[in-house]
């Protein structure tokens, strides 16, 4: 009998592994208009900071007092903003930290300690304009107290910033939601006034009367080139979409440019509208001393009617709580990366709105206190600034997306703009 045979072993296939698809391969793959689409919206959060009830009041009265002649001031802080937003979203792609982590890993300990204290302060300024402003908007519409508006703010930026926690899409379509709204509230209200086009072309051209237009000028700076967002905006997209390699973080880059030019740029559009609205309703009629928000909501109610005042509060209403919503998310931001510390966000909030809730309980003079405080926001800019550009520059920390030495320059020569305008304001007001 033959012997049975053997068993022969059975070759088993390999199992066949799904290749690795990246986070922005995924994202592109929705389509052509939703693919990008999906890639913008950090901007937009920080382009809220940029239109904070702060500028309501420096527009008002730079336009009131000065008609046109600050016009260029708000273009070139714009134009400002659109390079600083975009080099603080770089930082964020570039390394996966954020600016103050970056500064933190790199600076020595007491030079990041003094930047964490001086971030506070900015972070105290910002919730002053932010809270102030909703709180005017909210007596304005419905006549509520003060105080009371301020801690009804407070509520409702803790709502918003609570999207946050439900992933960062919610939380930015809110906020750009709120922009639109603004943006809507001051387009009816342009479309009510007869612009002066040569006087509006006249503006374009540098120029000052005296130290009070260099206070304005200098609030308006503060007011746009917002420090507390240069530090936000790389936290938003450190982690957003996670590049594999140069050539993804080079194509998120791409995105990152648009994003800011679109987000940034409306809201110069905003700010402009802000300053010709006033100049042509206060400045050319002769009401030149109009420089309160509440001053320029009854002036519009009288001269342009009921819904173009409405429009304005509404706009108001909804720049105060998206921007203390921002101011919030930045402060955390600022924290836990200078200091490597997190505290209750509760608590947090609390401690910084108890000025803006002091000012509010006393009845001081709100636009003055709006004012002040983006005067305090622009002498913040440079220690924001230098930092970054120090960063930036630097092949070990950045690699591929290190600076050109162009956009260094350029960046260099803006910090020297802010700062020495700083310190000509200083020489004016006390000599």
């Amino acid at each position: 009998m033959s012997a049975p045979p053997t068993e022969q072993a059975v070759a088993l296939p390999e199992p066949i592994l799904a290749p690795h698809v990246s986070a922005l391969r995924r994202l592109r793959a929705r389509g052509r208009v939703r693919g990008r689409l999906a890639l913008l919206g950090p901007a937009f959060v920080a382009a809220v900071a940029y239109i904070d009830p702060g500028n309501f009041a420096t527009n008002i009265a730079g336009g009131a007092k000065y008609g046109f002649l600050l016009v260029w001031v708000i273009i070139a802080a714009n134009l400002m903003a659109m390079l600083v937003q975009y080099l603080s979203a770089k930082v964020g792609v570039a390394t996966g930290r954020s600016l103050p982590e970056l500064c933190r890993d790199v600076f020595p300990r007491p030079v990041t300690w003094g930047l964490w204290v001086q971030a506070e302060v900015i972070t105290i300024a910002t919730d002053l304009a932010e809270f102030v402003g909703a709180a005017i908007a909210l007596n304005l519409l419905f006549g509520v107290p003060p105080f009371v508006a301020g801690l009804m703010t407070a509520v409702v930026a803790f709502g918003v910033l609570a999207l946050q926690s439900r992933g960062y899409r919610k939380f930015e379509i809110a906020i750009a939601a709120l922009l639109g709204i603004v943006l809507l509230g001051f387009a009816y209200d342009l479309s009510q006034v007869t612009v002066d086009t040569g006087a509006l072309a006249a503006g374009l051209v540098p120029g000052f009367q005296g130290t009070d237009s260099i206070l304005i000028a200098v609030g308006i700076l503060g007011a746009t080139v917002m420090p507390h967002v240069v530090y936000l905006h790389s936290a938003l997209t450190q982690a957003r979409v996670k590049a594999e390699d140069d050539d993804e973080r080079r194509e998120l880059m791409r995105f990152q440019r648009v994003d800011v030019m679109i987000a940034m740029g409306l809201a110069g559009i905003i700010n402009l509208a802000m300053l010709i609205v006033a100049a042509e309703l206060f400045h050319d009629t002769g009401r030149t001393g109009v420089d309160t928000i509440e001053g320029a909501h009854a002036g519009i109610q009288t001269l342009l009617g009921g819904g173009a005042a409405l429009a304005f509060a509404v706009a108001l209403l909804a720049s105060g709580l998206s921007s203390s919503s921002v101011g919030t998310y930045a402060g955390q931001v600022v924290m836990q990366g200078f200091i490597d510390r997190r505290i209750a966000l509760f608590l947090r909030r609390a401690v910084t709105m108890m000025p803006a809730l002091v000012v509010l309980a006393l009845g001081l003079n709100a636009t003055d206190t709006l004012v002040i405080s983006q005067v305090v926001l622009s002498f913040g800019i440079p220690f924001a600034l230098v930092p970054m550009i120090l960063l930036t520059r630097r092949r070990d920390v950045m690699g591929a997306l290190v600076n050109r030495g162009a956009t260094t320059a350029v960046a260099a020569v803006v910090a020297a703009m802010i700062i020495g305008l700083n310190a000509f304001l200083l020489y004016e007001t006390f000599t």
